[in-house]
Protein backbone atom coordinates (compact mmCIF):
# COMPACT_ATOMS: atom_id res chain seq x y z
CA UNK A 1 0.00 0.00 0.00
CA UNK A 2 3.08 2.57 0.46
CA UNK A 3 5.09 1.63 -2.43
CA UNK A 4 1.72 1.53 -4.43
CA UNK A 5 -0.69 3.74 -3.42
CA UNK A 6 -4.11 1.30 -3.60
CA UNK A 7 -7.06 2.63 -5.63
CA UNK A 8 -9.27 3.54 -2.42
CA UNK A 9 -6.03 6.20 -1.61
CA UNK A 10 -6.19 7.70 -4.97
CA UNK A 11 -9.56 8.27 -5.04
CA UNK A 12 -8.55 10.54 -1.88
CA UNK A 13 -7.13 13.44 -4.63
CA UNK A 14 -9.03 12.18 -7.69
CA UNK A 15 -7.37 15.14 -9.58
CA UNK A 16 -3.94 14.16 -8.72
CA UNK A 17 -1.87 12.89 -11.03
CA UNK A 18 -0.64 9.41 -9.49
CA UNK A 19 0.46 7.52 -13.48
CA UNK A 20 1.17 8.98 -16.65
CA UNK A 21 0.08 6.91 -19.73
CA UNK A 22 -0.02 3.27 -19.50
CA UNK A 23 -0.11 3.14 -22.84
CA UNK A 24 3.67 4.75 -23.09
CA UNK A 25 7.14 3.07 -22.51
CA UNK A 26 8.00 5.63 -20.13
CA UNK A 27 8.94 6.21 -16.29
CA UNK A 28 9.06 9.65 -14.33
CA UNK A 29 11.74 10.28 -12.19
CA UNK A 30 11.63 12.32 -9.41
CA UNK A 31 13.41 13.11 -6.06
CA UNK A 32 12.00 14.72 -3.16
CA UNK A 33 13.32 16.81 -0.47
CA UNK A 34 16.53 18.58 -1.62
CA UNK A 35 18.82 20.16 -2.64
CA UNK A 36 21.16 19.56 -0.29
CA UNK A 37 25.05 19.21 -0.67
CA UNK A 38 24.98 16.01 0.74
CA UNK A 39 23.45 14.04 -2.05
CA UNK A 40 21.79 16.37 -4.82
CA UNK A 41 25.23 16.40 -6.67
CA UNK A 42 25.61 12.90 -6.77
CA UNK A 43 21.93 12.55 -7.95
CA UNK A 44 22.76 15.00 -10.96
CA UNK A 45 26.01 12.95 -11.88
CA UNK A 46 24.42 9.55 -11.86
CA UNK A 47 21.49 10.80 -13.81
CA UNK A 48 23.47 12.59 -16.20
CA UNK A 49 25.69 9.42 -16.90
CA UNK A 50 22.49 7.71 -18.03
CA UNK A 51 20.65 10.74 -19.52
CA UNK A 52 17.91 10.28 -17.76
CA UNK A 53 15.61 13.42 -17.02
CA UNK A 54 14.16 13.86 -13.64
CA UNK A 55 11.78 16.08 -11.51
CA UNK A 56 12.71 17.73 -8.33
CA UNK A 57 10.41 18.57 -5.50
CA UNK A 58 12.29 21.27 -3.96
CA UNK A 59 11.78 22.17 -0.18
CA UNK A 60 11.72 26.14 -0.44
CA UNK A 61 14.12 26.63 2.87
CA UNK A 62 16.88 24.30 0.92
CA UNK A 63 17.00 26.34 -2.06
CA UNK A 64 17.21 29.34 0.38
CA UNK A 65 19.80 27.85 1.67
CA UNK A 66 21.84 26.46 -1.51
CA UNK A 67 20.41 28.59 -4.40
CA UNK A 68 23.55 26.99 -6.64
CA UNK A 69 22.18 23.68 -6.60
CA UNK A 70 19.14 24.93 -7.21
CA UNK A 71 20.43 26.44 -10.26
CA UNK A 72 22.73 23.41 -11.05
CA UNK A 73 19.31 21.27 -11.25
CA UNK A 74 17.57 23.90 -13.85
CA UNK A 75 20.75 24.18 -15.89
CA UNK A 76 20.91 20.71 -16.00
CA UNK A 77 17.49 20.42 -17.92
CA UNK A 78 15.75 18.45 -15.33
CA UNK A 79 12.08 20.13 -14.04
CA UNK A 80 10.95 21.50 -10.33
CA UNK A 81 8.09 21.26 -8.23
CA UNK A 82 7.41 22.52 -5.15
CA UNK A 83 7.50 20.57 -2.00
CA UNK A 84 6.05 23.89 0.51
CA UNK A 85 8.83 25.98 2.02
CA UNK A 86 9.57 24.18 5.11
CA UNK A 87 8.33 20.54 4.65
CA UNK A 88 5.00 21.20 6.28
CA UNK A 89 2.81 18.05 7.67
CA UNK A 90 -0.58 19.27 6.72
CA UNK A 91 -2.61 17.43 9.11
CA UNK A 92 -0.03 19.61 11.47
CA UNK A 93 -0.86 23.07 10.48
CA UNK A 94 -4.03 25.39 9.47
CA UNK A 95 -4.92 25.62 5.84
CA UNK A 96 -4.18 29.17 5.67
CA UNK A 97 -0.61 28.62 7.10
CA UNK A 98 0.05 25.66 4.51
CA UNK A 99 -0.93 27.66 1.73
CA UNK A 100 0.71 30.23 2.57
CA UNK A 101 3.65 28.40 3.06
CA UNK A 102 4.05 26.85 -0.20
CA UNK A 103 3.14 30.03 -2.20
CA UNK A 104 6.21 31.20 -0.11
CA UNK A 105 8.57 28.39 -1.54
CA UNK A 106 7.15 29.07 -5.14
CA UNK A 107 8.96 32.64 -5.12
CA UNK A 108 11.98 30.72 -4.96
CA UNK A 109 10.98 27.41 -6.78
CA UNK A 110 9.07 28.61 -9.71
CA UNK A 111 7.01 25.58 -10.21
CA UNK A 112 3.92 24.68 -11.80
CA UNK A 113 4.02 21.37 -10.20
CA UNK A 114 3.31 20.73 -6.12
CA UNK A 115 3.73 17.69 -4.19
CA UNK A 116 2.53 17.54 -0.31
CA UNK A 117 5.31 16.42 2.19
CA UNK A 118 4.19 12.83 3.79
CA UNK A 119 1.65 12.21 0.66
CA UNK A 120 -0.98 13.74 2.69
CA UNK A 121 -2.46 16.83 3.00
CA UNK A 122 -5.93 18.42 4.04
CA UNK A 123 -8.70 18.29 1.99
CA UNK A 124 -9.59 21.94 2.21
CA UNK A 125 -5.91 21.90 1.35
CA UNK A 126 -6.09 20.25 -1.48
CA UNK A 127 -8.93 22.59 -2.29
CA UNK A 128 -6.60 25.33 -2.84
CA UNK A 129 -3.65 24.28 -3.87
CA UNK A 130 -5.01 22.24 -6.98
CA UNK A 131 -6.08 25.62 -8.29
CA UNK A 132 -2.79 26.26 -8.87
CA UNK A 133 -0.65 23.53 -9.51
CA UNK A 134 -0.55 20.45 -10.72
CA UNK A 135 -0.59 18.02 -7.99
CA UNK A 136 2.20 14.71 -8.61
CA UNK A 137 1.82 11.92 -6.91
CA UNK A 138 3.56 8.64 -7.65
CA UNK A 139 2.85 5.15 -8.29
CA UNK A 140 6.30 3.63 -7.18
CA UNK A 141 7.53 4.52 -3.97
CA UNK A 142 10.91 3.45 -3.81
CA UNK A 143 11.05 3.76 0.10
CA UNK A 144 15.10 4.69 -0.19
CA UNK A 145 14.28 6.88 3.12
CA UNK A 146 14.06 3.87 5.46
CA UNK A 147 16.46 2.86 7.66
CA UNK A 148 14.44 -0.73 7.42
CA UNK A 149 15.62 -0.94 3.90
CA UNK A 150 18.92 -1.67 2.01
CA UNK A 151 20.05 -0.86 -1.52
CA UNK A 152 18.79 -4.18 -2.65
CA UNK A 153 15.29 -3.31 -1.29
CA UNK A 154 15.32 0.03 -2.91
CA UNK A 155 16.01 -1.71 -6.10
CA UNK A 156 13.58 -4.62 -5.85
CA UNK A 157 10.86 -2.28 -5.52
CA UNK A 158 11.54 -0.67 -8.44
CA UNK A 159 12.03 -3.60 -10.80
CA UNK A 160 9.17 -4.96 -8.85
CA UNK A 161 6.52 -2.38 -9.18
CA UNK A 162 7.87 -0.21 -12.57
CA UNK A 163 4.92 -0.21 -15.50
CA UNK A 164 4.42 2.27 -17.90
CA UNK A 165 3.63 5.56 -17.30
CA UNK A 166 5.24 5.04 -13.49
CA UNK A 167 6.42 7.89 -11.71
CA UNK A 168 9.16 6.72 -9.56
CA UNK A 169 9.76 8.38 -6.06
CA UNK A 170 13.52 8.75 -4.54
CA UNK A 171 14.59 10.78 -1.88
CA UNK A 172 17.03 13.64 -2.44
CA UNK A 173 18.14 13.71 1.57
CA UNK A 174 20.40 12.84 4.35
CA UNK A 175 18.30 9.29 4.91
CA UNK A 176 18.52 8.08 1.52
CA UNK A 177 21.94 9.07 -0.17
CA UNK A 178 23.67 6.08 1.73
CA UNK A 179 21.41 3.55 -0.30
CA UNK A 180 21.37 5.62 -3.45
CA UNK A 181 24.92 5.25 -3.95
CA UNK A 182 24.31 1.80 -5.28
CA UNK A 183 20.62 1.92 -5.97
CA UNK A 184 20.23 4.60 -8.14
CA UNK A 185 22.64 3.58 -10.49
CA UNK A 186 21.34 0.22 -10.46
CA UNK A 187 17.89 1.14 -11.01
CA UNK A 188 18.41 3.48 -13.99
CA UNK A 189 20.63 0.54 -15.39
CA UNK A 190 17.71 -1.46 -15.14
CA UNK A 191 14.80 0.88 -16.32
CA UNK A 192 17.28 1.73 -19.39
CA UNK A 193 17.73 -2.16 -19.99
CA UNK A 194 14.41 -2.66 -19.93
CA UNK A 195 13.65 -0.32 -22.65
CA UNK A 196 12.06 2.52 -20.66
CA UNK A 197 11.89 6.60 -21.61
CA UNK A 198 12.48 8.86 -18.99
CA UNK A 199 10.40 12.10 -19.17
CA UNK A 200 9.62 14.94 -16.77
CA UNK A 201 5.52 16.24 -16.86
CA UNK A 202 3.89 18.47 -18.81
Amino acid sequence: MIERPARYIRQFYPHATWRMDPDEHAVYLTFDDGPIPESTPFILKTLADFNAKATFFMVGENVKNYPQLYQQIVDAGHQVGNHTMNHLGSFKHWTTTYVINTFQANELIHAHLFRPPHGWMRHSVYYWIKKYFRVVMWDVLTRDYSKWMTPEDVVNNVKTLTRNGSIITFHDSLKSIDKLYTALPESLQWLKDQGYEFKVFP
